[in-house]
Order: structure tokens, then C-alpha cells, then sequence
């Protein structure tokens, strides 16, 4: 696809995530965000940010355990995740941001009741899986020019209503429904592998949803990779351009975006 095609239009929702693992002093991701910006995108960025609640939950003498890639989630285990994604990470790219001269706002997929969700499986504790997003909040921010920052927390909804339970969600997940909710033109994960591998271990420059589900089918898509590939699969319902590129690579999301970077776009 030629550059001319993959050319972002003024007005375009752009929902970015970005991991703590393409993350560091030298990463150009929030000088693009701010960029694109400029060029006229309206910008969304979801974050995770596991390696450093592994870190935080083992300073305070607290297991970490996985169930089929998902962190389980017990009370005290919850507190610092919502502490580590709520309060450390998400403020830390809010100020990266402002100094870049952006308005951005971080916020918790709970405020304003963003992230609808529920409980996932009793095995897991307190993870959810989403069941809807509220995009007024979002639009609002968006419409006066700000970048929404949202750490992947949701609030339990009992039918209609919110419980008071907090819980902890998926980020690649939270962003593929922000994404298909939103209606974004573009979903792109920032990771630390290069894309997609096939069953010939090759990086798939495109696939269509068909072929991708059907990869996660044959145990080809593993791992990490998994709820990627399921995000894009929920956001290209919507008419959402999925990429999912090495987040290592210099201005990786701003080449995405101009058609000058190599990984693996679902769509």
C-alpha cells in the first residue's frame, strides 16, 4: 500500500497502545503522538504497563501468576495494579506528554464509567472482560483538542449500573473496544516483536480478519500476541485500519501512520 493510501486525514481517530516494553528514555512513540497531533489526528492512547506491576507487587512480597496469559488478579494484588496503571504509568505519559506541549488527560478506564465490564472467570479474581465503553467522556476531550490517556481499569456493571468493584482488564483488549467504540480509522499496537508470524515463521505484511482468526485457530498466533490479533479482530467490525508494529523502532508510530513501517496490518 502506497503512502498516499496509508496518509492520515485531518479529524481521523487514531487509538494507540503503547507497552511499558517500548517504553524508555530514548522512545520517540509520545513525540509521534504529539505529531500527529499537529497534523490534525485526533489521538487516543491506552497503555499497560505489566513488568512494572510484576515489580511493584514483588516489593511487596506478593505472587505473580498467570492463567492463560492473564494476570490473576486476588484484593491486595488489585491494589497495586490499579496504583501501578491508575496512578504511576498513566501520570508519567501525561507528563511526557504536556512537556511535549500536548494536552493530555489521564484517566482510569473507570472515571466517567468508560470501560464497562465483568468478571471474567472466578479463577482469575478480579479481571474483567469488557461489555461496553462509554465514549461521551472520550469525545468530549477529544473535541477540545486533548489526548485522552487511559490506563486499562474497569468499573463491574451489574445490568444496568456500576458496582464498586474495580477491575482489571486486558490493555491490548481495552484498546481494541475503545477503538471499535470509537469508530477509530486507525488501531495501532506498539509492541516489542515486528508483527504477525505465520506458519512459515514469516511476518505477514497484511491479513484479513479470516486469515488472522485463523492463525489464533491453528495455535500459529501465541502468547501475547493472542489479544492483539482478538483486538483487531473486534476493530476492523468497525472499519478500523489495525496495525501491530515494532514499537522499538524510531518514530515507529508516526511511520505507521505515513505507510513507511514494516510490520503486519489487519483490516
Amino acid at each position: 500500500m502506497s503512502s498516499k493510501e496509508e496518509a492520515a486525514s485531518e479529524g481521523e481517530i487514531l487509538v494507540a497502545k503503547i507497552g511499558g516494553s517500548t517504553l524508555g528514555s530514548h522512545d520517540t512513540t509520545l513525540a509521534d503522538v504529539v505529531q500527529l497531533q499537529v497534523n490534525g489526528m485526533r489521538l487516543v492512547v491506552v497503555h499497560g504497563g505489566g513488568s512494572l506491576i510484576s515489580e511493584w507487587l514483588a516489593r511487596h512480597n506478593l505472587p505473580t501468576r498467570f492463567e492463560q496469559g492473564l494476570r490473576v488478579t486476588d484484593d491486595e494484588s488489585l491494589k497495586v495494579v490499579v496504583a501501578v496503571l491508575a496512578g504511576l504509568v498513566n501520570k508519567e505519559i501525561v507528563a511526557k506528554l504536556s512537556s511535549l506541549g500536548a494536552r493530555a488527560i489521564g484517566l482510569s478506564g473507570a472515571d466517567g464509567g468508560v470501560l464497562r465490564a465483568r468478571t471474567l472467570a472466578s479463577k482469575l479474581g478480579f479481571v474483567g472482560e469488557i461489555t461496553g465503553v462509554n465514549t461521551a467522556p472520550l469525545h468530549s476531550l477529544l473535541d477540545r483538542g486533548t489526548i485522552p490517556v487511559i490506563a486499562p481499569i474497569a468499573l463491574e456493571w451489574e445490568g444496568e449500573k456500576p458496582s464498586a468493584q474495580l477491575l482489571n482488564i486486558n490493555a491490548d483488549g481495552a484498546a481494541g473496544a475503545i477503538a471499535e467504540a470509537l469508530e477509530a480509522r486507525w488501531l495501532v499496537f506498539l509492541t516489542d516483536v515486528p508483527g504477525v508470524r505465520t506458519g512459515e515463521g514469516e511476518i505477514a505484511d497484511s491479513l484479513s480478519p479470516e486469515h488472522a482468526a485463523a492463525l489464533i485457530g491453528a495455535g500459529v498466533v501465541q502468547g501475547g500476541m493472542i489479544p492483539k490479533v482478538r483486538a483487531c479482530l473486534s476493530a476492523a467490525n468497525a472499519g478500523t485500519r489495525c496495525l501491530i508494529v515494532d514499537g522499538r523502532e524510531e518514530h515507529a508510530l508516526l511511520r505507521s501512520i505515513e505507510g513507511r513501517m514494516t510490520g503486519t496490518t489487519i483490516a
